[in-house]
């Protein structure tokens, strides 16, 4: 006796749904496995790079050069711009006060002088030397790795030396002989204006006179700022050089031409030397303090969350990873003791936003949801609270960072970037690594949550 048709063909559409079934749970299974082995590998890889460094060219041509310094001498410089605190060398505090036969702005004289300060050091080789203004008329300058800190404060606090060349490169005029130089903007032209004494304005009608359809070099400090070609002769004690690229640059060529001419008396108010020893024990000290912190913080986050707690290991370890590879290539940022405080920081929010994250997923997993529901409603119920913790430090990081100073500013500057990491890490890579365990069939609640917790809840 056979059985009736219909119920041998609904058989064999359920046994083809199973297969299909399964098919379909071994795809998502070996999705997960390849994207989490991907990623473990590019973890590991791209810290080991990022401690060590890499050498891309056997002739030494390009290396990735690691964050921080190492044992081997040839690593250094490192990735990471170290500030004073942690490399060693010289601070010191001007207040500058501008003469008393000038009409200039004091504004221009400062910014000017203090690009002429900075183009000082960057020739001698301290490219990685800052200058800025502090209050109304203060500046700062940092100079790391200075071996002789006398003939560096002597650079500086020397008077600019501005001075006109003809085509046949005769100094004909100095910058004594000019009284402003002030950027306008004219019919689509960026220019720069500028006036002269009754003397240069003689000489300078002579010498373009001279001088139609040749150049005339302007130098500060011995380096060209800029060749103009003269048009006409130049009488009446004024003229314009036009046709700048562009307004930065023709500010920038007015505020050197000024400074030159009538450059700011500067008063050293403060000297303190940092020596690289010292620098680097407070480097060598700050990071174990970092690191005994983060494993620390790591085995809390396991014992109290289980796995998730590994993925939130996981997780900062990508954190830490993508922070400090961003320190390194985005210009303007050094890495001083406060900036390293601001990193700690930004690790606390970002273990911070995943234990968020973790108690509303074992909230659901405690009702009864599946693991792959509970972690779609964890993210969803816990991104308000994560975005209004980070927000309120947000704004208060771009507060320090645009009314700060000096110490202020890098500690700002490393928790703004932070933050935005570690929400990035929190939505998209703690996401992300939960997804793929649970698909792996990772979803006993032994797994995330006590189970005596779990038979209370119900």
């Amino acid at each position: 006796m056979t059985g009736s048709p219909q119920l041998i063909i609904d058989i064999k559409e359920e046994a083809t749904d199973m297969k299909n079934s399964n098919r379909k749970r071994t795809g998502g299974k070996t999705r997960s496995i390849i994207a989490l082995s991907v990623v473990l590998v590019l973890t590991v890889v791209l810290a080991v790079v990022g401690v060590t460094g890499m050498p891309l060219d056997a002739r030494g041509l390009y290396k990735l050069k690691p964050w921080l310094p190492t044992t081997n001498a040839e690593n250094w410089p490192t990735a990471l711009s170290l500030g004073l605190d942690l490399r060693g060398g010289v601070y010191v505090e001007y207040s500058a006060k501008a003469p008393a036969d000038t009409d200039a702005s004091f504004d221009s004289l400062m910014e000017g002088t203090i690009g002429v300060i900075q183009q000082r050091l960057t020739d001698k080789g301290y490219a990685e030397s800052t200058v800025q203004r502090i209050g109304n008329d203060g500046i700062r300058v940092e100079i790391p790795d200075v071996t002789d800190p006398s003939a560096v404060l002597d650079l500086i606090g020397s008077p600019a030396k501005l001075e006109f060349k003809n085509s046949q490169g005769e100094v004909f005029m100095d910058g004594s002989m000019v009284q402003t130089a002030t950027y306008y903007y004219s019919e689509g032209d960026h220019q720069v204006a500028f006036t002269l004494t009754d003397e240069g304005a003689k000489i300078f009608a002579e010498v373009t006179a001279a001088s139609i359809g040749q150049r005339i070099a302007i130098y500060l400090d011995d380096v060209e700022l800029i060749a103009p070609t003269v048009q006409s002769a130049i009488t009446g004690g004024s003229g314009v050089i036009n046709n700048m690229e562009s307004a930065e640059y023709a500010k920038t060529i007015a505020a050197k031409i000024q400074s030159g001419a009538l450059p700011l008396e500067l008063t050293q108010q403060k000297v303190d030397t940092v020596s690289a020893t010292l620098g680097d024990d407070a480097l060598s000290t700050s990071v174990l303090a970092a690191i005994i912190g983060i494993l620390l913080v790591m085995l809390v986050m396991i014992i109290r969350y289980r796995l998730n707690g590994v993925v939130a290991s996981w997780a900062l370890c990508i954190y830490i990873i993508t922070l400090f590879f961003l320190l390194a290539v985005i210009p303007g940022i050094q890495l001083t003791l406060p900036g390293l405080a601001g990193i700690v920081l930004g690790i606390g929010m970002a273990v911070d936003a995943n234990v968020i994250i973790f108690e509303r997923f074992n909230e659901e997993i405690r009702r009864g949801r599946p693991a792959k529901a509970a972690v779609r409603m964890g993210f969803k119920n816990a991104m308000s609270a994560i975005l209004d913790a980070n927000v309120t430090t947000l704004i208060a990081a771009v507060v320090l960072m645009f009314f700060g100073t000096g110490s202020i500013q890098g500690f700002a500057k490393t928790l703004l970037l932070g933050v935005l990491v570690s929400m990035f890490t929190a939505v998209v890579v703690t996401r992300f690594l939960m997804k793929n365990i649970v698909n792996l069939g990772a979803t006993s609640t032994k797994l995330f949550a006590a189970v005596k917790a779990v038979k209370e809840e119900q």
